[in-house]
């Protein structure tokens, strides 16, 4: 897992990748991203999968924010990303949310 950042030339937002491995994906059908950017919709921003089993996918958001998210693999199960920029507990369940920090080298 792993996500890779590109800000816009004004710093003003940051366009985030979200990819899953061949070897975290593996027996999986369909992957969304859902978190504090989407409302948390389940079927908002599916990942695409390749022909090597990998998942990818990328989402827009504001720059300068923190926000939490998990993977929904096959429409059911939860998982976080073992390289999110950090952890914060989840008040829905005993696991933690991912999150993805979108600060601008540029502004800090």
């Amino acid at each position: 897992m792993a996500l890779y950042k590109k800000f816009s030339k004004d710093n003003k937002t940051c366009t985030v990748e979200f990819y899953v491995s061949p070897e975290a994906a593996q027996g999986v059908s369909s992957i969304a991203v859902a978190g504090e950017f989407n409302n948390w919709a389940e079927q908002k921003d599916m990942l695409k999968k390749a022909t090597d089993g990998s998942f990818s996918g990328t989402v827009k958001m504001d720059a300068d924010r923190e926000y939490q998210f998990r993977y929904l693999y096959d429409g059911f199960k939860w998982e976080n990303d073992w390289a999110a920029d950090g952890y914060v507990p989840n008040s829905y369940a005993t696991t933690d949310n991912s999150v993805v920090k979108t600060y601008s080298k540029k502004k800090h």
